[in-house]
């Protein structure tokens, strides 16, 4: 032991004569910020990025830790903070799906279901379910919770409104879903008619509220139009519309825009509770946050996928149009067909010096879908000057390099359009002035005319700067 203990020795003395430091070194060494945790044994520093010896005058007798960046807090967790204080001594209902967790994945439906403090008593599913497993479009049925034997009722299929049945024992519903902060995006319009179920039966709704993973500055298109309301555009908004869940259900209750699917009846009110995330801010982007993405629907796997949403999901309303994505890894990321000159495209693509987006040629095979097992050919597309891209613009300037290669392959007239086209875009306007010259010129100005009038009205809800 003596014998280890004098070669340590040596073996440190022999590497401080071999890097000698001058006191003024020394000094300045001292003063500087550790860029990483720093661990002192004895008189030698050990820094585990550099992984190098560094003598110091005198020992230190605690580990410096660096500050760790802090993560925006959704609403489930400033919840469970206060302890479910707005919770305890009411029986709970839940209206979530897989979205509605923590920063460590853990179920809000668990979360609520373990705490002593929490009565909950039903799940309400909207489309693709509590936990997940219906695919878009599917039905989802009233069953039992497998993992918590609770009811589960559904709110998409038949019953999209919650029945008084339903809600039967209820003194508080939660809200709990990561949004999209595009208005066809039909979690909200479920919200919307929870809203209304509660408000004609007394029942408090309390909104846990989630980023808006757009961000909070980003207002695009048209407010929906009489005639063109629908559970795809269920509210007089722009189509995207630069608020939280939580923001957004203020304002509607405030503003009289709850007014059912087809926006012909009264306003109901509710008594509502927004319970505000910690560290959001208007200029993050989801990625800012710093907390994992968990897929709110099959077709959104990924952060960025919602922020292609808006960008190229009204195009997908043409069939037999473009592909743009949906059964191939890159959901509303890419545009193409098998009849493509890809180079053509981008090329006249870049030729419109499109603000903040940039394209590249890719060659696909769709692994599921019309064309599954085809060549697809087209652009993929960056944003890359976030704040200078107009999201919504984008398909509508793919379309137009489209027309202007293949004239013989216009959408309305060589394609079947979806009868939700109109419903989608809050309007017929698109269709019919995008269909006389296929030039988003002739479309823009209409397609904005509602943004600044938003922006204003919509401001007087925000909870974050």
């Amino acid at each position: 032991m003596v014998r280890k203990t004098i070669c340590s020795i040596a073996a440190v003395l022999a590497l401080l004569m071999a890097f000698p430091m001058p006191a003024d070194a020394i000094k300045k060494k001292k003063k500087q910020t550790p860029s990483t945790t720093i661990i002192v044994r004895d008189t030698v520093v050990i820094e585990r990025e550099v992984q190098k010896p560094v003598f110091v005058d005198k020992v230190v007798e605690k580990i410096v830790e660096v500050p760790v960046e802090v993560c925006v807090k959704p609403g489930i967790e400033v919840l469970r903070e206060s302890g479910f204080a707005c919770l305890k001594g009411k029986r709970v209902g839940l209206v979530t799906n897989p979205s509605g967790v923590d920063r460590n994945l853990k179920s809000t439906i668990d979360i609520l279901n373990e705490a002593p403090e929490v009565n909950l008593v039903a799940l309400y599913g909207p489309e693709h379910g509590v936990r997940g497993d219906v695919y878009a479009g599917g039905k989802v049925s009233d069953t039992k919770d497998a993992k918590t034997g609770l009811p589960v009722y559904s709110l998409y299929g038949s019953t999209r409104k919650p029945t008084a049945a339903m809600l039967k024992g209820i003194d508080v519903m939660v809200y709990d879903i990561q949004d999209v902060g595009t208005r066809s995006y039909t979690f909200i319009s479920t919200l919307g008619l929870v809203m209304r179920a509660c408000s004609e039966l007394g029942i408090e709704v309390v909104v846990l509220d989630r980023p808006n993973p757009l961000g909070g500055k980003k207002i695009e298109g048209c407010y929906v139009e009489p005639g063109y309301f629908s559970f795809v555009s269920q509210f007089r908004i722009p189509y995207v519309y630069g608020l939280t869940v939580g923001e957004f259900a203020q304002m509607i209750n405030e503003e009289g825009l709850n007014r059912d699917q087809k926006g012909d009846l009264p306003h109901l009110k509710c008594k509502l509770t927004v319970i505000p995330m910690e560290g959001w801010k208007r200029d993050m982007v989801y990625a800012d946050t710093k907390l994992p993405w968990v897929l709110p629907s099959p077709n959104i796997p990924s952060a960025q996928a919602a922020i292609c949403y808006p960008s190229a999901g009204i195009c997908g309303e043409f069939s037999n149009f473009l592909n743009i994505g949906i059964g191939y890894t890159l959901p509303f990321q890419v545009f193409g067909a098998t009849w493509m000159d890809p180079d053509k495209l981008k090329a006249k693509l870049d030729s419109y010096h499109i603000p903040g987006v940039d394209f590249r040629v890719i060659y696909f095979n769709p692994i599921a879908g019309s064309q599954k097992g085809e060549l697809v050919k087209g652009v993929q597309y960056f944003y890359t000057d976030y704040d200078k891209a107009v999201l919504t613009l984008t398909q509508f300037y793919v379309i137009q390099a489209v027309c202007e290669l293949y004239p013989d392959r216009t959408p309305f007239e060589k394609s079947t359009v979806s009868n939700l086209f109109d419903k989608v875009c809050g309007t017929d306007y698109v269709r019919k002035v995008l269909g006389k010259r296929y030039k988003v010129e002739d479309l823009e100005p209409v397609w904005q005319k509602d943004v600044e009038d938003f922006r204003t009205m919509s401001s007087r809800y925000h909870l974050y700067e």
